[in-house]
């Protein structure tokens, strides 16, 4: 049993969640519910944040203060992930006193190392991303990369950190295996390699963020305060025996935009106030929706709940699951989803549910058989809970989900051989095909269900088994021949009903 700690990025609460903040939270609390099957002590861990320029002029624009936009929007992220049963651990606000303590305490400890220093900044900045830019960095107007917006140029006395001193530091922790997929490391070990500018950690020109304790007329620039979340979150700064626990086991899932932020300056601060930097920064790429990434500030926002109403919160989570590789940029297909949905779930893994069960009730009387000790499909189950192991362990659920499913279509091509509807009614070879048939679909139950919170459930419950397969622990779950028999069974409602659309 090992120890395991999972995060997302804080998001945003300028604006409501959209399904690319989704996909990062489904895939983090996938990878948490996987690691609660394997035995691992998991901490999953999201939240909001809630400071910065941008806070102050979204609640401007709302007529609000920016402590009720945040209370605002912070709680339809909490909605957002209950409505597609995310079961974080820990819901974390920046706006919370404990997080203020935190953030004092860690830029406290990089100053009195000698990494902070005072000066004036001068530069081009967009508001949408909290950042500055240099000048080659912009698209035509000035405009940011990321927004297609113009950004402004801001001059005020500001702290600074000295990210320049720490190159070699984060070198070794990039090339160590800190950063994943490769690609993802490769861009990483880049922006250290063409060198690093100190960066300005404060602000004069807004109030709302965490004080400065050695100089209260700044307040920290919004994401070094948000960056530390994760920390707080564990006991740093209030429970150091649970930081030194959970820390060494921290794995962040972000976005490609805030790579250098992440893998770059937040492990540099860790450095620079003498701890350990992360153990693994996740990167994925985009979700692009007409070849423009999904925003909440352009017009590419889908929300949850407008998929959810459609396929289901299984559907909406095996999708983005199953058909979003983790690493590069993948392309948004309403139709696309409508194929996987009716593919996967419906056909394959709700027709297998649904004919074996019937047939069960009509060759042996309602009455589960057992699988059989040399079933040709246990060789498949073992390659399949092998390939998809391994894949979780590499963040790759695309690849773990593809992995189950094998055994999902060659049970359903195992009964297309033997065709058990033909066989003898309570003869031993019908018991024979059917047994095993369930035994897969108890091993699948266990699999998919970091994916699918409520079939798995459902399809436990329909061949007959107590409890919940998020209750049991892998390895031992998936071996071969755990499927006891005796239940009696009856046929429901259908697992994953077709979605039709129109022509």
């Amino acid at each position: 049993m090992g120890r395991f700690y999972v995060t997302t990025p804080i998001y945003y609460v300028n604006d409501a969640p959209h399904i690319g903040h989704a996909y990062t939270t489904v895939t983090a609390d996938a990878m948490a519910r996987w690691h609660r099957l394997l035995g691992d002590d998991t901490f999953f861990l999201t939240g909001t944040d809630e400071h910065g320029l941008k806070v102050q002029r979204a609640a401007e624009a709302n007529g609000r203060t920016p402590l009720e936009q945040a209370d605002t929007t912070s709680l339809r992220f909490r909605d957002a992930w209950d409505s597609l049963d995310v079961a974080y651990d820990q819901f974390i606000r920046t706006t919370e006193p404990r997080h203020h303590r935190s953030t004092q305490e860690l830029l406290s400890r990089v100053r009195d190392n000698g990494y902070i220093y005072k000066g004036t900044y001068a530069g081009f900045y967009c508001v949408a991303c909290e950042a500055y830019y240099n000048e080659d960095d912009l698209l035509p107007g000035n405009a940011c990369p990321i927004h297609e917006r113009a950004v402004e140029w801001l001059e005020e006395d500001n702290y600074f950190f000295k990210l320049s001193a720490l190159e070699n530091e984060l070198t070794d922790w990039i090339t160590s295996g800190g950063v994943f997929p490769d690609g993802k490391r490769n861009e990483a070990l880049g922006i250290v390699k063409q060198g690093l500018e100190d960066v300005s950690i404060t602000r004069t020109s807004i109030s709302w963020g965490v004080q400065v304790p050695w100089d209260p007329a700044h307040v920290f620039y919004v994401w070094y305060d948000a960056l530390i979340n994760y920390a707080t979150a564990v006991g740093f700064g209030s429970d150091e025996e649970s930081f030194n626990l959970w820390w060494p086991s921290v794995h962040h899932i972000i976005g490609k935009d805030i790579l250098r932020f992440h893998c770059v300056y937040w492990p540099a601060m860790l450095i620079a106030a003498g701890l350990q930097p992360p153990k693994q920064v996740q990167v994925h790429g985009f979700l692009l929706l007409g070849g423009k990434k999904l925003s909440k500030t352009g017009l590419t926002q889908i929300g949850p709940a407008d998929l959810v109403a459609d396929f289901g919160v299984d559907g909406f989570r095996y999708h983005f699951l199953r058909d979003v590789s983790f690493g590069p940029d993948s392309d948004f297909s309403y139709e696309a989803m409508v194929i996987r949905y009716n593919t996967d779930l419906a056909n394959n893994l709700g027709n297998l549910l649904s004919r074996v069960v019937t047939v069960v009730d009509r060759k042996c009387g309602g009455i589960a058989p057992r699988p059989s000790a040399d079933s040709p499909l246990a060789a498949v189950a073992a390659q399949s809970y092998a390939e998809a192991a391994e894949a979780w362990d590499r963040f790759q659920p695309s690849v773990a989900l593809e992995a189950t499913w094998r055994l999902v279509r060659e049970t359903n091509a195992y009964l297309e051989r033997n065709e058990p509807w033909k066989m003898e009614a309570g003869s031993p070879e019908v018991a024979t095909v059917l047994g095993d048939a369930l035994e897969v679909l108890r091993i699948t139950a266990v699999m998919a269900s970091p994916a699918l919170t409520r079939a798995s459930v459902s399809l436990w419950h329909a061949i007959g088994l107590d409890g919940s397969p998020a209750d049991q622990r892998l390895p031992g779950a998936a071996v071969w021949g755990g499927y006891p028999g005796g239940a009696q069974l009856e046929r429901g409602p259908a697992l994953f009903p077709r979605i039709e659309t129109a022509e």
